[in-house]
């Protein structure tokens, strides 16, 4: 059998600079829920959804446990901790006398309404404005380097478009949807009290509507609520590292090897931490260490090879890139309230987010 390549410098960075290289790098792995194979697990609901549970032709029912967005969300994180931190420039957002809020944290990244609105709103539009009139990613590297990494959209400025270069979803196969039923007691009985009159409790009890029933003073049942899935055909992670996107980042450009190599890095570091066991309620998962995690090679033609990735290799390499590219400084910016209200008076000039006059019969 042979011995899966080892991820050297070398062989990372000529993944990058090949045309016609490689497409990504995928890892599948399968998670199991900490009560064990065939455990019930609660995916997210969603307004007017419910549970995304999509059938496929032959019936097979998957469904999504976590999201693209909410995976990079979960991960992009990372690195505001030790030994991370170093790989990017930690910045904050001040909002007057209360909390501050890392450029990490926030949804849009560095196209969100709050560095919009601060005093990063001028370098970050310069940024965008680069990147979208010659597709020179440096100043958006420097500044939000994870904005490259899981993308980003300039949608409130001027439609920038980043493709995430790091894609993450967990999917639960060949589901068995459950429902669950349950019913609020009071401890004591408050018409008893004439708080208010039986007749008023006989009418309340069992609507949901019901004030009393709402203010939690009678009984309520709830039925037929969503109760979680089995996940007969497994739960998988898949992750992939698009080096198709990666490749375009700078091309041509003096600093475009650097450049890649850096987000790369960053890159593979976000792919290889593990991922976050408590997803939400009802749905904590942990990797089956009885089905290792593989890490594959795509190829332009489909062949896939398998690759030996260790956390220590891909730290370092970052480090190094990191260096090479060099990490721009920490620092904190306010926030601007009177740029926000302004923002606001602009967008409702222009008309954006007004509804639609009706059109006459």
């Amino acid at each position: 059998m042979t011995k899966p390549p080892a991820l050297t410098d070398e062989f990372l960075s000529a993944l990058i600079d090949q045309p016609t290289g490689s497409v990504a790098l995928h890892l599948k792995q399968k998670l199991l829920p900490v009560e064990g194979e065939g455990g019930v697990i609660f995916p997210p609901t969603y307004a007017d959804v419910g549970y995304n549970i999509d059938t496929l032709s032959d019936g097979t029912r998957v469904a999504t446990i976590d999201s693209v967005g909410s995976q990079a969300n979960r991960m992009e994180p990372i690195f505001k901790r030790k030994p991370y931190a170093e790989l990017v420039p930690q910045i904050e957002i001040t909002f007057g006398n209360g909390p501050s809020v890392s450029l990490l944290d926030v949804g849009h990244r560095l196209g969100d309404a709050s560095v919009r609105n601060s005093a990063l709103g001028a370098e970050a539009k310069a940024a965008f404005d680069a990147f979208l009139a010659s597709g020179d990613a440096t100043a958006i590297a420097k500044l939000a380097p994870t904005s490259l990494v899981f993308g980003a959209w300039d949608s409130r400025g001027d439609n920038a478009k980043l493709p995430r270069i790091v894609q993450s979803v967990i999917r639960a196969w060949d589901v068995e949807p459950l429902t669950r039923s349950a019913v609020y007691v009071p401890p004591v009985n408050y018409a008893a009290l004439e708080i208010f009159s039986e007749d008023d409790k006989a009418k309340a009890e069992g609507n949901t509507k019901s004030p009393l029933a709402q203010r939690g003073f009678v009984h309520v049942p709830a039925g037929e609520a969503p109760g979680g899935v089995i996940a007969r055909g497994g739960i998988y992670r898949d992750v992939t590292v698009n080096l198709i996107a990666l490749r375009r980042l700078n091309e041509g450009r003096p600093n475009g090897v650097a450049l890649r190599n850096y987000v790369l890095g960053l890159a593979l570091v976000a792919a290889l931490e593990p991922t976050e066991a408590f997803l939400r309620q009802g749905c904590l998962l942990v990797p089956d260490i009885d089905a290792p995690a593989v890490w594959s090679l795509v190829a332009r033609n489909g062949e896939r090879s398998s690759l030996a990735i260790t956390e220590e290799g891909v730290l370092a390499f970052a480090k190094k890139a990191a260096k090479t590219f060099g990490v721009a400084a920490s620092r904190k910016v306010a926030f601007d309230v009177q740029a926000a209200k302004q923002d606001l008076a602009d967008t409702k000039l222009k008309g954006e987010g007004q509804p639609k006059p009706k059109k006459a019969k």
